[in-house]
């Protein structure tokens, strides 16, 4: 079974590489979430709880571009379906034997299993879909990451709550074999394409290019925004006394946001009702917007932050990702996503680093206010070429 380019891929073919998607964020946050509450001599301390959340995403930062690379060199299917197969197996290591050491073993290798499986199910998104269904293709399958982000957290809270850590890993077991089941049965074969020699200096001007840093910023700064919702909304909430209760509910209004708009965004693309350039302009504003109304006392501030964030960044995803494969030779397609997943990650890390930062010092106020200003930096100097332009032209 082999692809043909330019023809649609059916949903049987998409739904396994989405399932991929949902499958790489829920192993992220779903026990990500939970092993601060969780009580056993694996997690005894902070600092022991930071390493072990600090495990799967250098992971991923080390190891994302290097395996794009790799989907580019022997095909992506290969890579998804070997990095889901080996996503399954660190989960079994904890699970099968329950021991605090290999707790530290499992969670790294579903950190370098998710850096296999993320960027060629990304680049086979792009490659079996023609370009002018991309925003489409690359909405539903943020929508998928999305809803992994939303149930991680509460579904892994309930297995945990019902049979401890060590289910939830078995879950984490079943949903690696599932998907890398599902994917061998469904995804067709894609070949790697010729590929003309890169050197490094090939390699250092496309990835400095404007056609990749700017969608690749614009992704950083919406996962920026993304992250540090979910970590300090709750924080905002409880220091305005909002209970627990508000506080998860503006982290759902955020979450769902996210995953709604994505679609449509992609929607909207195909369909030229909206440019790439105009969509991640409107993005970042939109999302700093929300920071600057989480900034607001009450509840009624927290959960329009909620939701313009939440708008922001599902607005943001699908298009950038969508602008990324429009502009890279489809024979460079896992390297760039790879790359690109990797400036995801460091605004993923970045952004809450800088607001706790700016917090400690000030208040988290001043934090929010402040990656918003870097977030609208960007449409801010674009508009004002704009107008500088604008003279000139008449």
């Amino acid at each position: 079974m082999s692809a043909q380019p330019g023809v649609p891929a059916p949903r049987r073919v998409t739904w396994p590489l989405y399932a991929a998607g949902f499958t790489t964020a829920f192993g992220a946050h779903g026990i990500a979430a939970n092993l601060g509450g969780f009580s056993d001599d694996a997690v005894t301390s902070l600092l022991v709880l930071g390493g072990l959340l600090a495990l799967y995403d250098g992971a991923e930062v080390l190891l994302k571009p290097v395996f794009g690379t790799l989907a580019d060199r022997i095909g992506a299917r290969p890579v998804l379906l070997g990095g889901l197969v080996a996503f399954a197996a660190a989960s079994a290591l904890y699970a099968v034997v329950d021991s605090p050491g290999w707790l530290w073993a499992a969670r790294l290798g579903q950190g370098a299993a998710a850096s296999a499986f993320s960027p060629s199910a990304s680049a086979l998104v792009a490659r079996l879909n023609p370009a002018a269904r991309h925003g489409r293709a690359f909405g539903g399958y943020g929508f998928c990451k999305a809803v992994g982000y939303t149930l991680g957290p509460l579904l892994g809270g309930v297995l945990v709550w019902a049979g401890g850590l060590r289910l939830l890993f078995m879950v984490m077991v079943l949903l690696g074999v599932v998907v890398a089941a599902w994917a061998a049965l469904a995804v067709p074969a894609v070949a790697p394409l010729p590929r003309s020699r890169q050197t490094v200096l090939d390699l250092a001007r496309r990835l400095t290019s404007r056609s990749f840093l700017a969608p690749t910023a614009a992704l950083a700064g919406a996962t920026a925004a993304l992250s540090v919702g979910v970590g300090f909304l709750p924080v905002s909430g409880a220091a305005a006394g909002l209970g627990t209760v508000a506080t998860g509910a503006a982290v759902s209004v955020l979450a769902a946001c996210a995953a709604l708009v994505q679609p449509a965004a992609g929607r909207a693309l195909d369909s030229a009702r909206i440019t790439t350039r105009t969509g991640l302009t409107a993005g970042l504003l939109i999302a700093a917007a929300g920071l600057g109304c989480a900034a607001l006392p009450g509840l009624l501030g927290i959960l329009t932050g909620a939701a313009l964030i939440g708008a922001g960044t599902g607005l943001i995803t699908p298009l950038g990702f969508a602008a990324l494969a429009a502009t890279t030779p489809a024979e460079r397609l896992g390297q760039t996503m790879g790359s690109a997943e990797l400036g995801r990650e460091l605004g993923d890390a970045g952004g809450p680093l800088l607001v706790a930062a700016i917090a400690t010092w000030t208040t988290l106020t001043h934090g929010f206010a402040a990656l918003a200003v870097i977030l609208a930096i960007g449409p801010a100097c674009l508009l004002a070429r704009r107008l500088a332009k604008t003279p000139a032209a008449r």
